[in-house]
């Protein structure tokens, strides 16, 4: 993958050092000439690139990244295709990953593992606000930058929770700190987040995993059956709410863990306005765990039973023999009967008790429309309601219901169960910071929301915002959208045009007025005429003085070629253009040169057929105007002229001293 290094993607990344190596990625240092920032590039593995499903996954990790915006998350600048090349444009992070962080201070101290904790949680309840699992939080992907703030990194196997799939493979890459959902390769949801938030939490507070073996199925087995121990185990100083938070989030059942990272964020809150809380979740259902308990003392009572009895057959009995054969062949007979029984009610009870029922038809009532809070069960005793699900609509009003199953008018047993759909109303959500991002890719981010946003555009010239690209939003960042709602992007126009008002050029020397008009930005054509006013001064501009323009008109100029000496009648006569055998005067012209950028003072030297012509007194550059003079060349017909910068040629033309131009 290093053959990237030193390419340009769109004419505008440089790609200069690889900086991180991921499982299907690699992560390069690159500069953005346009912007001119560093920023970190992640381009798709050349192994990969040709495979459909990897490319698949590698855009939906674009996608799901781009719809996130919070400091506590790596922001996405761009996302981009050229040369064949698939690319995310990312914040570049100055720091290192909690994981080089734990390695270098071993266990952290528990107000600074409180403070990594909490905004870990903030990235996860954003990017779980917006559909986002991350599905490997780990150290590794966790950077720390200098001023201790805390950025979520790495979205590799992230998913939009809608689409849910087992990541197995993915899985055991960050076995340490999968949920015990993942490991079982079974579905996950945000909950499954927290759990590896806790595993984190784990470490920092004790500078061990909570679970450890030598192959990774035997970690992840681990994380499905053993039981952590507790971190005030390994390190006596933690404060006991915030093991208690640590443990919490790393409950092995599902449905005993946070419900959401709003709910851990609020202990985490909590206990750090009073240290010393200690928190109560006994309300968590827990039915299953003394049905387990019983029956492991059950067990263990037939196992003690069994033993006993058979040490006592094993001790004779003559007397007593017949009589215990007895009790034993009518307790089997008993047992038998009571089998039968059992086996023949559920038989009649799965397969036969609807031909014989006699349960009363009755009909579907009609709930569409309703308030669901509205629907009492008290009122519909015949029936069990039950809401399947709440979804945005954005025709009907929030709680009331969409639809039912089974549908109004059906005709149902009595105890049939209605599920109703609720409406939550129209999508909403908030404006993302699309400040700097170009208007396709602000466009796209807002179509993703999936809001049906009425998106329009203004245009505003911006000195610090590059053309194309977004100066502000309306509504601005943060605020509420929704569906439907208008949108304005107002988008840089580039620079703007200014009118410069033209100066006082008359009487002015030719080289001055040149030097003027290129430090306003414009251009100008030179005429020299015979005069009675000083050689080369300016004695005619064709727009007036203070007539604004705009930066680039052109100014006509009419340059003195100075008063004509007292002439003989000799020399009158050698001046009678009508007499072909007199030699022509010679001409005099401006002409700009280009001149070099580096350096302070220079020595130009004017060479005219190899001839020493003229020396310039030194040249200090940073006087110089766009990289030009003015030199001031005479002579007739036409000569090669060389220009010498400190006696090393520079630049060579052929000059036309009749007519100004430059031949070649």
């Amino acid at each position: 993958m290093e053959n990237y290094i030193g390419r340009l993607l769109d004419n505008r990344y440089e790609i200069l050092e690889v900086i991180g190596t991921g499982g299907m990625a690699v992560v390069y240092k690159a500069r953005c000439h346009r912007l001119n920032r560093f920023v970190a590039i992640k381009i798709l593995k050349d192994e990969f690139s040709q495979d459909a499903e990897f490319r698949r996954r590698f855009h939906a990790e674009s996608q799901a990244v781009a719809m996130l915006s919070h400091p506590n998350i790596v922001s996405v600048y761009d996302v981009s295709h050229s040369d064949n090349v698939d690319y995310i444009v990312m914040e570049l992070i100055d720091g290192i990953s909690l994981k080089q962080y734990m390695e270098q201070k071993g266990t952290l101290n528990w107000r600074e593992a409180l403070h990594f904790s909490t905004q870990i949680a903030k990235a996860l309840e954003h990017a779980h606000s917006r559909g986002i699992i991350h599905r490997d939080i780990k150290p590794h992907n966790i950077m720390i930058l200098k001023d201790g703030s805390v950025k979520v990194a790495d979205f590799g196997i992230a998913r939009v929770s809608s689409a849910q799939s087992t990541l197995t493979r993915e899985a055991l890459g960050s076995v340490h700190y999968i949920s015990p959902e993942q490991a079982k390769g079974g579905k996950i949801d945000y909950r499954s987040d927290l759990y590896s938030l806790g595993v984190v939490m784990y470490e920092m507070l004790t500078g061990r995993p909570p679970y450890d073996g030598e192959t990774p199925v035997s970690v992840a087995i681990q994380h499905i059956n053993a039981k952590a121990v507790r971190p005030r185990d390994w390190n006596p100083q933690i404060p006991i709410g915030l093991e208690q938070i640590t443990m919490h989030a790393m409950t092995a059942n599902l449905d005993e863990r946070y419900e959401s990272a709003t709910e851990m964020l609020h202990d985490l809150d909590e206990f750090r306005k009073n240290p010393s809380i200690t928190f109560d979740f006994s309300e968590i259902p827990t039915a299953s765990r003394p049905m387990e308990r019983s029956t492991a003392r059950t067990a263990a009572e037939r196992a003690v039973r069994s033993k006993s009895e058979q040490q006592r057959r094993s001790t004779p009995e003559p007397r007593k023999k017949n009589h215990s054969n007895s009790v034993a062949l009518i307790a089997g007979i008993i047992c038998i009967a009571v089998a039968l029984f059992a086996i023949g009610y559920f038989l009649y009870s799965f397969f036969f008790a609807d031909l014989f029922s006699v349960t009363e038809d009755v009909q579907v009532p009609n709930f569409v429309n309703e308030y669901a809070e509205s629907i009492n069960s008290r009122d519909y005793p015949d029936f069990i309601i039950h809401i399947d699900e709440w979804v945005n609509d954005e025709m009907v009003e929030k709680g009331r219901v969409i639809s039912q199953n089974p549908s109004a008018n059906r005709i149902v047993k009595v105890g049939s169960t209605i599920e109703l759909t609720v409406s939550l109303g129209p999508s909403t959500d908030t404006m993302r910071d699309l400040i700097n991002y170009t208007v396709d890719n602000a466009m796209t981010i807002l179509d993703n929301l999936g809001l049906n946003l009425q998106i329009s555009i203004d245009y505003e010239s911006s000195d610090v915002v590059q053309e194309k690209s977004v100066i502000r939003t309306i509504p601005s960042k943060d605020e509420q959208l929704s569906y439907g709602q208008k949108v304005t992007l107002v988008v840089s126009s580039g620079p703007e045009v200014r009118p410069v008002s033209v100066p006082q050029l008359l009487t002015m020397e030719i080289s001055k007025a040149m030097e003027t008009l290129d430090r306003l930005n414009l251009k100008y054509n030179v005429t020299r005429v015979d005069s009675d006013e000083p050689k080369d001064t300016v004695i005619y501009q064709s727009i007036s003085q203070g007539e604004p323009v705009k930066e680039g008109t052109t100014i006509d100029l009419e340059v003195s070629n100075g008063p004509a000496d007292d002439e003989t009648p000799e020399e009158n006569e050698a001046d009678n253009p009508e007499d072909p055998d007199l030699p022509a005067l010679p001409q005099s012209h401006v002409v700009k040169i280009p001149v070099p950028t580096e350096g302070d003072v220079i020595e130009i030297t004017i060479r005219v057929d190899g001839e020493l012509d003229q020396t310039l007194p030194p040249l200090d550059l940073e006087t110089v105007v766009n990289n030009e003079i003015p030199i001031t060349l005479e002579g007739q017909g036409i000569h090669l002229v060389d220009i010498y910068v400190d006696d090393i040629l520079w630049y060579s033309m052929i000059f036309n001293f009749d007519t100004g131009e430059v031949v070649e």
